[in-house]
This record gives structure tokens, sequence and C-alpha cells, in this order.
């Protein structure tokens, strides 16, 4: 989770049509520690009993909320706006994707500047007009054929990587499972486990290609990363084949 106690970007959401989705933004802005919403011209009135109930735990955001009546009094106090829109226009602008977008946001919050992230109403984006008053703008690299984004959707995108670009998350994690891995020790005494049984079922054939077969066997098990839960597993799979075997 990002700090929540620092500052953070503007969500300003342009003449948005939907309570339901001023709800679903508001959430996806809390689930990654955005808390600024602003709204401009919403279609149904401003407070709106949709968004409360879509807000859910996020209901805080649409009470602290700001309402504004036009684009430029929402970014009136903003150092640097940045305007989402899926459309290609006639207007000379960086263009960046969403990660490079919040990476730069990150940067001017940390000098002490303001930042606003604009969104446009879910029937057709921002308009020119709009997107006049933004320092940049942001695409995402959607489906050509299908490039609206739910406002929330695109809310909670924007949200993700300022989330991704203020926290330190490792791309991939062991859950362990209340076990640890398996010491090399452990690993050895299992292939010698294994190449005893073996070698007493005459696995180990023809007498020239042994020890070839069992430096294969040992390879395969230092090749796994075996936890020590797995060990166990293993060593009681070859113990009970054994006990079957004695029976019979």
């Amino acid at each position: 989770m990002s700090d929540l106690k620092g500052p953070t970007p503007a969500i300003i959401l342009v003449r948005p049509q939907m309570g339901e989705n001023i709800g679903g933004a508001a959430r996806a802005m809390w689930n990654f520690g955005l808390d600024r919403m602003r709204v401009v011209a919403p279609r149904d009135g401003w407070p709106n009993q949709k968004a409360v109930a879509m807000a859910s735990g996020a209901g805080r955001l649409l009470d602290e909320a700001g309402l504004f009546a036009n684009v430029r009094d929402a970014v009136a106090d903003c150092d640097y706006v940045i305007a989402t829109t899926a459309r290609m226009r006639g207007i000379t602008k960086p263009i960046m994707t969403p990660e490079r977008a919040m990476e730069h946001a990150r940067a001017l919050v940390a000098e002490g500047k303001k930042v606003g992230v604009m969104f446009g109403p879910e029937r057709a984006g921002l308009e020119n007009e709009d997107v006049v008053e933004a320092n940049a703008i942001v695409t995402v690299p959607v489906n050509p054929e299908f490039a609206s984004l739910n406002l929330a959707q695109a809310v909670l995108l924007m949200s993700y990587e300022w989330g991704r670009q203020t926290t330190e998350v490792e791309p991939e994690v062991m859950e362990m499972a209340k076990t640890e891995w398996a010491g090399h020790l452990e690993v050895e005494k299992l292939g010698d486990h294994y190449e005893e049984i073996l070698d007493e079922a005459g696995f180990f054939f023809p007498d020239h290609k042994a020890e070839g077969m069992k430096m294969n066997l040992r390879n395969l098990w230092s090749r796994m990363p075996l936890t020590r839960a797995d060990v166990q597993i293993f060593h009681g799979m070859m113990r009970q084949m054994k006990r079957w075997k004695d029976r019979s």
C-alpha cells in the first residue's frame, strides 16, 4: 500500500453521468491510497445516493469530494494536469502511458507540486475544450475496435499505477504454507533413499548404464526446488511402495 499520509494526485471526474461509476471510482481510488476526488458538473447532481451505495467503504471520499462547475475551476490550483483519453486528437501535447504518467506525477508530488488526473464522462470522454487545460495526455493501448473504458475501470488503472510507483512490491513471491525450503543434506538423503529402493527393485539396468542413471536421478533432485514438506511426501511415497512390495 502506498503512503496514505503523503500528498496524492487529485482524481477529477468531468461531467460523470452515473452515480454508480462515481462510487466505483471512489472504491478504485481508495484501493491504492488516493483520497482526493473532484467532481465537475455531475449529470444527476450532487450528492448522489447511487454513488454512496456503490462506494461502500470508500464513502468518505465522496463526503470530502470537491464539487466544481467547470474544468477550469477544478484544475485552477493544479501545477500539472493529466488528461486520460482513448481518442486521437489534433492537439499538440505529450502522450504518456499510465505507467510513465504516474511516475512523472510521483516526481512532481515529491517536489510539492499539485497534480490532477482528469477522466471524461462515460458516453464520449473528455472534449477538446477539456483536454486543452491539461499538460499531457494518457492513452492506454486498448483494442482499437473497442477502445472505451468504463469510468471506474479507467480510474482503477491509473490508481493502480500510482500505487505501484509508490510501493516496493516484489513481482513474484513464494507462499510457503507452513513449510520452508529443504536443505541440501535433506535432498541428498532423499536421493539416497530413492537410489537404495530403486536399486533393490532392479531399476538401474543394464549394469553399464547404472552409474549414468543414478547421476541423472541425482541431478533431477538437485534441479527441483523442494520444500521440507515435499521431501517428506516423497519419502512417504517410497516407504509405502516398499511396504506394499514386501506384503506381496
